[in-house]
């Protein structure tokens, strides 16, 4: 597609999205317990993604701390496609250590796969840490009717998905998944 075809096909896609924001982490979740603002938990990556989607016109309808574990995780999965949200971000425990569970938790849910968001994402993350990318198993689905994104923890990490792909794309997946 030419840029104009992509501009026109993209047409009817903007608009304010709703997204849900949930850190997993173990250690971070110990210290700070349930709390409703990265602020409170100093929580660098989910104040990012706060900001990011906040500052480029959408909504957060919810944050959520909580531990790498799979029944919280698909807990507060669920509570978050519940919770009126079109875009469902998770930061953290998408490595390879045995506490890594956010893949394995989340990725049965999908009833589509979106291979080019990972693909994509190991791509441009290849001039911030090198053949390292392959460490990370970023990926994305759809969930009735709802887009899930699964980011490393990292500040660098969320901030290039954030930038770089879901936030310039938000409005146009959520038109199309819900189609």
């Amino acid at each position: 597609m030419n840029d104009l075809t992509v501009n026109q096909h993209k047409q009817g896609s903007k608009g304010p999205c709703n997204f849900y924001i949930i850190t997993i982490s173990t250690s971070r979740s110990a210290k700070y317990g349930d709390t409703s603002s990265p602020l409170d938990a100093e929580d660098r990556s989910g104040q990012l993604m706060e900001e990011m989607i906040l500052t480029a016109g959408h909504k957060l309808s919810g944050y959520s701390l909580i531990s790498d574990n799979k029944g919280a995780i698909l807990d507060t999965v669920t509570n978050a496609l519940r919770s009126g949200a079109d875009i469902v971000v998770t930061s953290g425990g998408t490595g390879l250590t045995s506490k890594d569970v956010t893949i394995e938790s989340v990725v049965p849910m999908f009833e589509k796969n979106i291979q080019g968001f990972g693909e994509l994402f190991r791509y441009k993350s290849m001039a911030q840490i090198g053949v390292s990318v392959i460490l990370t198993r970023a990926c994305a689905g759809v969930v009735a009717g709802k887009a899930v994104f699964c980011l490393p923890g990292s500040p660098a990490a969320v901030e290039l998905a954030l930038k770089e792909i879901i936030i310039p794309e938000a409005g146009h997946i959520v038109r199309h998944v819900r189609e």
